[in-house]
């Protein structure tokens, strides 16, 4: 049984760079381009077509990044929103994190890679490209994020940190798994870094998850830098 395509939305001022994303993401299996739109233009096209997932330039002149993605969260019934840039020190990113931002991506982020995080971003999942790993994670320190919410420990899960200073109560290979989370890398790069199986890499991410205390992939980078794991 095949899945439903994943709808997509694009938000940018440049028509370039609009019409070169909408042939990329047309071109992959299982997505689809039903809107690409300006700024102004971005909530209304949202209510029209109601996308999964919108790929949200940060800056544009007609109508800024943070202000339609306030937008976008307060529909009701939201997309999720990935913000694009085409600096990977861009201060807006972490404000964007705090504004219900689900994804950082670069707009010369590789055709693949891409396929892969809207994928992950339609599952629910957080993605930062690798090269704004840093950036999203030390401005969201600096602005007084520095304490991720936590959520209540599962029945069996370990405390958040654990008994060796520093570790988070986290394995070696879970250490290691959240070394590489926190620099942006996807399961399936962290799978190909450590030589280990997707699968085995989604079951590692859970359960760094759950002992750290936080919600989603971009809380856990943010912790894996206060525990100077990074």
């Amino acid at each position: 049984m095949n899945r439903p395509a994943v709808h997509v939305m694009i938000v940018d001022d440049e028509v370039l760079i609009r019409e070169g994303l909408r042939r990329i993401v047309d071109g992959f299996d299982g997505t689809r381009v039903v809107a690409v739109c300006t700024g102004a233009e971005a909530v209304d096209g949202a209510r029209e077509h109601r996308p999964d997932v919108v790929l949200l330039d940060v800056r544009m002149p007609d109508r800024d990044g943070l202000a339609v993605l306030a937008d976008l969260r307060a529909l009701p019934d939201p997309p999720v929103v990935a913000m694009l840039t085409m600096f990977d020190a861009d201060e807006h990113l972490s404000a964007a994190l705090r504004g219900g931002a689900a994804g950082f991506l670069l707009k010369d982020t590789a055709p693949e890679q891409l396929r892969y995080l809207i994928g992950e971003l339609a599952a629910g999942g957080r993605v930062i490209a690798p090269k704004v790993a840093r950036t999203v994670v030390d401005g969201y320190l600096r602005a007084g994020g520095g304490e991720p919410e936590r959520r209540p420990a599962a029945s069996g899960d370990r405390p958040g940190f654990g008994d060796r200073p520093g570790s988070g109560g986290l394995t070696p290979r879970e250490r290691e798994v959240l070394v590489l989370l926190a620099e942006g890398l996807s399961n399936s790069e962290i799978a190909r870094r450590l030589r280990i199986g997707t699968t085995t890499v989604k079951d590692h991410v859970s359960t760094v998850l759950g002992k750290l205390g936080v919600a989603n992939r971009v809380q856990a980078a943010v912790r894996a830098h206060q525990l100077r794991l990074v």
